[in-house]
């Protein structure tokens, strides 16, 4: 039965895999957390090849893919043992650093979860896939008519998670968390020189093409025409299906959701206002430096730049890094936030001491 699966826009090596034939049985796979997740590698069990009967099917629905012009089990070794792989086969590699950046966390690395949508078309040939990302990714993966996929091979530093993809397909997820045994990497043009070993090692054979990914999507194989239909595997889940339990929103969204929660109020400019008032009555602390032409400049007022009050104890949520930095003032008799606070700012009243990149340097 073939349902309407909806991909938006989101770095690791995959080797995506489909059927032996179109008409090979299908089956999900799916991944769990990695590093202190339970069931860290992922490799599904690789079988002898058997060739489907006549009339097996593969359920999948469309896999939509806006273009512009498994449980996880533990792989011991580098390879797809006992995978038939045929002369005419394709090895195709596809990833960036990071796809599209989400809202939430896959891993307890502390960053924030990013998707990664991948079109594979390539009806001629078979293909096998190293799909690669160093950010934890979600890999939605959907395919042409025709296309097979044999195996996927997956790479990254934090957590890589496989979906759309049919059960029968090989997967091994190779990450530095969950140390598999591909050791890790990544697909990117500045890597490729780290990619044909790993292929000639797992598929006995080169890259025959990189592809890179843009703005958390790419186009592996041919060109897509305009207005192709795509496929992915009738159960797969959403790349929201594998948020880590009991995790908070990361970024501005769990800055909101603090606020919401009553551990942050927004700051105004009185907020700074105090802060400046309470440095001016600090004592003046001699310093060994010169006199200034023209008298000691004003102290510099606080950033203000997505600026919140820390009400009680809280923990940063991640990904607060370039644009989605913040600014916090810690009131007296609250304790100072926990966690990574990235590239925000942290004015504390209790120390009278100024910690983050908005900070003078004076």
């Amino acid at each position: 039965m073939r349902k309407l699966f909806r991909v938006l826009p989101v770095v690791a090596f995959v080797v995506m895999a489909g059927c032996d034939m179109p008409s090979s049985p299908s089956a999900k796979t799916d991944t769990s957390a990695a590093g202190s997740v339970p069931a860290a590698a992922v490799h599904t069990p690789i079988e002898p090849v058997v060739e489907p009967a006549a009339n097996a099917t593969v359920r999948t629905k469309p896999f939509e893919f806006a273009h512009t012009p498994t449980t996880e089990s533990s792989a011991t070794a580098c390879e797809f043992g006992g995978l038939r792989i045929p002369a005419s086969v394709k090895v195709y590699a596809a990833g960036s650093y990071g796809g599209s950046k989400q809202d939430f966390q896959i891993d307890q690395s502390g960053h924030t979860a990013t998707r990664m949508d991948v079109a594979v078309n390539q009806p001629d040939a078979p293909v096998m896939l190293m799909l690669g990302s160093y950010e934890p990714t979600v890999w939605n993966i959907g395919w042409t008519q025709g296309t097979q996929i044999l195996a996927v091979l997956v790479g990254g530093y934090h957590r890589q998670v496989i979906t759309g993809l049919p059960s029968r397909v090989p997967v091994v997820v190779s990450t530095h968390e969950n140390r598999g045994p591909c050791s890790y990497f990544y697909v990117a043009p500045k890597e490729a020189a780290t990619l044909n070993p790993i292929a000639r090692r797992v598929f006995g054979r080169p890259v025959d093409m990189l592809y890179p990914a843009h703005n958390g999507q790419v186009v592996v194989g041919a060109p897509l025409a305009a207005g192709v239909a795509l496929l992915t595997d009738a159960g797969a889940k959403q790349a929201s299906a594998f948020r880590l339990p009991n995790s908070q929103l990361a970024g501005p969204a769990g800055l909101e959701q603090a606020v919401r929660d009553g551990f942050l109020r927004p700051a105004d400019s009185s907020d700074a206002a105090a802060w400046q008032a309470a440095e001016r009555a600090q004592p003046d602390v001699a310093r060994d430096v010169p006199p200034i032409a023209g008298g000691t400049p004003p102290a510099r007022p606080p950033g203000m730049f997505r600026a919140y009050v820390v009400l009680k104890a809280y923990t940063f949520p991640s990904g607060l890094y370039g644009a989605n930095a913040a600014t916090f003032f810690v009131p007296k008799g609250v304790p100072r936030p926990t966690g990574e606070r990235g590239h925000s700012t942290i004015y504390d009243f209790n120390t009278m001491g100024c910690a983050g990149v908005a900070c003078r340097n004076d």
